[in-house]
């Protein structure tokens, strides 16, 4: 079962108790399933399982309606049309809004975002990446849709794609809120879990990467130390150095995987790693002057 079809099967088995979160998820189904009508009657698509359950749920609790069987892909609803397009406070079924005295409450907006993604949402591959959206068959259902969004605080944009509207979220922690604001609990602590196993894994990859690089770059300034060294003994230079340059000398060429802070405890006494590190660049500066000769 995909990302999203799984958040789709957990919030149609969320049932609200009150009248009105259940009109405004019925109005967010309408917007996206019913189709113009003629004659008083609606028409419902109804092939989804998902839709069609929450649908068939809907009617009986709001509409008595106990006889709401799909038939070749779609509900029809004759005698109550009247009492339904009453109810959600819309005369015009087609132009893509839901009358805001739906979505006055909290819980009702929470209800009609539901709606809307039951019927046209989807979550990415969150293994993959991180994008959910809505689509929408008006611009106008996608402005609403973006606005009460907004009302949670969530930055939700908009997008053309094939004649249709979609109202899109990209950043994670947004994606998790709106999980969160349809109640898809269980998908959001899947999503969350799958997110600190990513962070933890680039984390662990940069941590690696670093490292290496840092590898390389000693392994580089080592090799560049002994070219110097090896340069300052065959021209019969180190005889005459300092007694301390010449044994850092010896020491690095004996040792050359060696991190200077293990170079500088060879000495006798020992030296920090700037000690090392200071007589390191003074061999290779009289390296560079004797080449400059």
């Amino acid at each position: 079962m995909s990302f999203t079809s799984q958040i789709k099967e957990e919030i149609s088995q969320i049932s609200d108790s009150a009248r009105h979160c259940r009109l405004a998820e019925m109005a967010a189904l309408c917007v996206c399933e019913m189709e113009n009508t003629e004659d008083g009657v609606l028409r419902f698509k109804a092939e989804q399982p998902f839709i069609r359950q929450t649908l068939v749920m809907l009617l009986s609790k709001l509409y008595n309606i106990q006889d709401a069987v799909p038939e070749n892909g779609h509900i029809i609803i004759k005698d109550e049309a009247g009492e339904i397009v009453e109810s959600l406070k819309k005369k015009d079924a087609g132009n893509g809004v839901v009358s805001g005295l739906l979505l006055q409450q909290s819980c009702c907006k929470r209800a009609y975002l539901r709606g809307m993604f039951l019927c046209g949402g989807s979550v990415s591959d969150p293994r993959k990446g991180y994008h959910l959206e809505i689509v929408c068959q008006k611009e106008e259902t996608a402005d609403q849709l973006c606005g009460i969004f907004a009302d949670f605080e969530v930055q939700a944009r908009k997008t053309e794609r094939k004649g249709r509207v979609l109202v899109y979220i990209k950043e994670s922690e947004a994606i998790s809120e709106a999980l969160n604001i349809i109640g898809a609990h269980r998908s959001l602590m899947e999503l969350e879990n799958l997110r600190i196993e990513k962070d933890l894994r680039n984390d662990t990859n940069r941590r690696v990467n670093c490292d290496t690089a840092n590898i390389e770059k000693m392994l580089e300034a080592s090799e560049r130390q002994l070219e110097d060294i090896r340069f300052l003994k065959e021209r019969g230079l180190l005889g005459s150095l300092p007694e301390g340059l010449k044994i850092m000398a010896e020491i690095r060429l004996e040792n050359p995987e060696l991190k200077l802070k293990d170079l500088g405890a060879l000495m006798d006494p020992p030296i920090g790693k700037s000690g090392v590190n200071h007589r390191l660049r003074r061999l290779s500066k009289l390296a560079e002057e004797e080449r400059n000769k």
